[in-house]
């Protein structure tokens, strides 16, 4: 398992990849831009390759793109479908300048929208059609927590926006801890967890899981919030982290924390040192 976090890229690429080497990350996420904003992030291929050169000699050996919170193709208003897809497309392009392993993003939401069938066949074509713009970066689709009207509370929706995008190899899959206890898959119990892997491996292959995010969950089992917390600070606690980060099927994964660390800031070296201390003896 590659152990790694969340990172800030503010300063730029090479500046994202010096703080994740600080925090002893051997693999790192970063968003491509602002998350809460449209306006992309212009990169240079001047910023690829200075990037490439650092990474060479680099700890990190797996980088992911988180995509913006915003994106939402099956938006009942036309012109956030126009902008999701071009933010979508615009981090998968940075993905192919920083050989990312994936663009992870939220699949969306279906809010106002009578067919939950229609909802995911929306997103399915949008993101068929965003791949067609990029080269070689995967787009890996996250669980959510449940909340509302949001698409991926289920392993069954998620492979249904897989076929939808035609299934294609560039097609993949991020689980992530906090949200598969909040949207009701116990992760905490060794059975229960190897049964939602089964499920996994059922509705959409085990090739297509490319990473993990590893959050403790501040809401109980069910509660369809997703609210991350510290690890061993949540209803996983350390037995469950330790129980998540033991499924055999998980062993070589990247492993991202998006925790809030101790100052609301995202993941620190004592958040990435628990989870290297709780990850199976020998996956170092």
């Amino acid at each position: 398992m590659l152990i790694g976090g969340h990172i800030s890229s503010s300063g730029g690429l090479v500046r994202a990849l010096e703080r994740a080497e600080a925090m002893g990350c051997e693999s790192m996420q970063i968003f491509n831009q602002s998350p809460r904003m449209w306006r992309p992030t212009k990169y240079a291929e001047a910023d690829f390759e200075a990037f490439h050169e650092r990474l060479a000699d680099s700890p990190v050996e797996s980088i992911f793109i988180h995509a913006v919170y915003l994106i939402n193709c099956a938006s009942d208003d036309a012109e956030v479908r126009r902008k999701s897809a071009i933010s979508l497309a615009h981090a998968l392009r940075v993905g192919d300048g920083i050989g990312a392993g994936g663009v992870v993003v939220h699949p969306g939401t279906g809010k106002g929208r009578a067919s939950p069938a229609k909802t995911l066949k929306m997103i399915g074509t949008a993101f068929k059609n965003v791949l067609s713009e990029s080269e070689r970066c995967p787009l890996l689709l996250e669980n959510t927590a449940g909340a509302g009207f949001t698409v991926g509370r289920t392993i069954e929706e998620l492979g249904a926006v897989i076929d939808n995008a035609g299934g294609g190899a560039r097609l993949g899959v991020c689980l992530d801890s906090c949200h598969l206890l909040a949207s009701g898959h116990e992760v905490r119990d060794p059975k229960a967890l190897s049964e939602v892997v089964d499920e996994c491996k059922r509705t959409f292959g085990l090739e297509r899981l490319r990473c993990l995010h590893l959050n403790d969950s501040k809401m109980s089992l069910g509660s369809n919030r997703d609210r991350h917390a510290n690890l061993g600070e949540g209803e996983l606690g350390e037995e469950g982290i330790r129980v998540f980060l033991a499924e055999p099927r998980f062993q070589g994964l990247p492993v991202l924390l998006e925790v809030p660390g101790p100052d609301g800031h995202g993941p620190d070296k004592g958040q990435i040192d628990i989870a290297k201390r709780l990850r199976p003896e020998g996956e170092g």
